[in-house]
């Protein structure tokens, strides 16, 4: 077989160079449209160690780490796989982003600006296209390394790519999947006319479609009968108005010698080279329900009616299938985003209900989508907030939209990177530990202070303290900080203020208000700031490409009524205006602005955020309700947790203790 070889897929020992397969376990952050009946037995399922009901899973995550971590649970699971991947070294990962009107205010408002992509998704990029060719080659084969591993002995792939890469891919594809298990190369006409003034015009883009075995299914698919057909074929019609086309009911013989047949009282025999296309019982049925007729020469023609046919048969060049237009109903401003009507096609050609179905670059949540719509299960991953932000909530807008859980790798990908960085001997943890702070504090460009529990640095006068990689900031950190300042104070620690900032990779619900409350007590003042998810890249790292933000901060009312009853007030919304454009900052006039979408678990039991209720900012409803009310079923001590996710994607939560009576 004809091999393509690029530079970096073999090794220096000759072998090739094999993607990650460090296997992760998920972390469920959320869990949707759950009932809380399903929600206590799934609970008491787990505490029993058995296996749970299935729910659709969105993942927060680089598929590098993502398709490693799916293989123990799906190796050979996956019934159909359609990725639509960047494809043109321009791409990137920025998205337009709008600051909500202001309802309630008056005179011309709204703003758009381009939210630049996070160190993470540059650094995808790079990966991708660093090298040019040679890296997106060996990115796109460790990909489909990994997609082979899961998609089942009967499962199919599409693969859609754009001119510039096409040729290469296929390619790749030929070598992992094998040139006999090509199905089709699919061209998809986008548009019917694009402006290239040196060269034809642009029109379309390409699938190209696999399967890893011959019993892979295929349900033909039919487009519906386009009217100058009609008028051209089905010209007959019937007393009743029933439109038909006269169809020739032989077919070529191949040297055969055509048998003769019964058409009512009349023995026929086919043409010379030709056969019937029907046996006897066929053609008897036929005869019964009236669709024989016989054409001026005597031979036998059979109503095909336009009412009983599915329509066209569907064929390797879709022309029927438009992009999204500016005015879409599904359009969610996306700049990838491809029409559901592709999407349909294909999973309804290349699966079947309750089938299971992959797609690893999620973008607007297209192919999850469909897949909820169809009946499918599904798993969607992307490396874009945004992207999940976005897929979540147009999974939200699906009628009756089954329970799905949102997850990421969460703490499991930072240990893994912590033992690779600083070494993971049980002996040498405290020395480990050590190296990862100081690492974290001149990221941080702070000053590493010895001789202290939980002040870790100094930075401009205040003291630095560093969470761990697996355990959020709690409480009971904040209280041993306060404690240990004031024990510092009067020392030669460098402290010049009495401030301190705490620097985590997560924060227990409400830590940003409760910790700054309790610690105003303690006439100390904390700054909240989480360490980005960049750090965990070398060349983020190298480049200095590392800041640290501070957590918005929630405020919200709870009131109790009678009758168990609950209301929850959104009162405030303060975020850092570090990552947010002045002429975006001034375009705010009111808090709520800034939230895109907002969700309650009315009954956190301290597992996973279940969502319960949520409203969210969309083209038809513009506005956002700022309070809902639930009723609980018995008397007693609940936690209400509240979460919010504001226009840039980035999410805060708070929770509330609440005694409904």
């Amino acid at each position: 077989m004809t091999e393509l070889i690029w530079d970096g897929k073999y090794g220096p020992d000759g072998k090739k160079t094999s993607p990650v397969r460090l296997a992760l376990p998920f972390q469920d952050v959320e869990t949707v449209n759950e009932s809380a009946q399903t929600r206590n037995l799934m609970l008491d399922l787990f505490a029993r160690n058995q296996p749970g009901e299935w729910r659709n899973r969105l993942i927060w995550g680089d598929k590098k780490y993502v398709l490693p971590s799916l293989l123990p649970e799906f190796a050979g699971k996956i019934d159909l796989i359609y990725i639509d991947p960047p494809f043109a070294t321009g791409a990137d990962f920025s998205y337009s982003a709008e600051v909500p009107v202001d309802l309630d205010k008056e005179g011309e408002q709204g703003i758009s600006f381009t939210k630049q992509p996070s160190i993470i998704e540059q650094k995808a990029y790079r990966d991708t296209w660093g090298n040019g060719t040679d890296s997106y080659a060996q990115w796109f084969y460790e990909t489909l390394a990994l997609l082979h591993e899961l998609l089942a002995e009967d499962g199919n792939i599409f693969v859609h790519l754009g001119w510039q890469v096409s040729a290469i891919i296929k390619c790749l594809l030929d070598e992992v999947f094998g040139l006999d298990n090509l199905r089709n190369e699919i061209i998809w006409q986008r548009f019917n006319f694009h402006a290239d003034a040196n060269r034809f015009g642009t029109v379309h883009e390409t699938l190209w479609y696999y399967v890893r075995g011959e019993a892979a299914p295929f349900n033909k698919q039919y487009m519906p009968v386009k009217d100058s057909l009609i008028q051209s074929h089905y010209t007959g019609m019937d007393a009743d108005g029933r439109r038909y086309t006269l169809d020739n009911p032989t077919a070529p013989a191949h040297g055969k010698t055509g048998k003769s047949m019964r058409f009512g009282d009349k023995s026929l025999s086919p043409p010379p080279g030709a056969m019937w296309r029907w046996k006897q019982e066929n053609i008897d049925r036929l005869w019964a329900e009236g669709k024989v007729v016989f054409n001026e020469s005597g031979m036998p023609r059979v109503k095909r009616y336009l009412d009983e046919t599915e329509g066209t048969a569907v064929h390797s060049i879709w022309t029927d299938v438009r992009a999204i237009n500016s005015q879409a109903a599904e359009r969610m401003n996306y700049p990838t985003q491809k029409p559901e009507a592709l999407l349909e096609r294909i999973i309804k050609a290349s699966s079947n209900e309750g089938d299971l179905v992959l797609d690893c670059f999620a973008g607007s949540g297209t192919t999850a989508a469909v897949a909820e719509k169809l009946n499918r299960r599904w798993i969607t991953a992307d490396l874009g907030r945004f992207a999940i932000h976005t897929t979540r909530k147009r999974l939200l807008s699906i009628p009756d939209v089954r329970p799905f859980v949102v997850q990421n790798l969460g703490k499991y990908e930072r240990q893994a990177w912590q033992s690779a960085e600083f070494g993971e001997d049980d002996q040498k943890a405290a020395l480990a530990q050590a190296r990862y702070r100081k690492f974290i504090l001149d990221l941080y460009g702070a000053q590493p202070l010895n001789g202290y529990n939980y002040l870790h640095g100094l930075k401009a006068g205040r003291m630095v303290h560093v969470g761990s990689v697996d355990a959020p900031v709690l409480p009971g950190d904040i209280d041993a900080v306060t404690e240990e300042f004031w024990k510092a104070v009067g020392t030669d620690s460098g402290a010049a203020t009495n401030s301190v900032d705490i620097l985590g990779w997560d924060f227990a619900f409400e830590l940003n208000e409760m910790g700054k409350q309790k610690a105003a007590a303690a006439n100390l003042n904390l700054t909240f700031k989480r360490i980005p998810r960049e750090v965990l890249e070398k060349k983020a790292v190298q480049q200095g490409d590392i800041r640290f933000f501070e957590l918005a901060a929630l405020d919200a009312d709870i009131s109790c009524h009678p009758g168990r009853t609950v209301s929850v007030t959104l009162k405030d919304f303060i975020i850092s205006p570090q990552d947010v454009p002045r002429d975006v900052q001034a375009a705010i006039t009111h808090w709520s602005q800034w939230i895109d979408y907002w969700a309650i678990d009315w009954d956190y039991k301290g597992d996973t955020f279940h969502n319960q209720w949520q409203s969210y900012r969309t083209k038809k409803e513009p506005r956002l309700q700022t309070s809902a009310t639930s009723t609980y079923a018995f008397p007693g001590e609940h936690t209400i947790v509240i979460k919010v996710i504001d226009i840039l994607g980035n999410d805060t939560t708070k929770s509330i203790p609440v005694n409904a009576q």
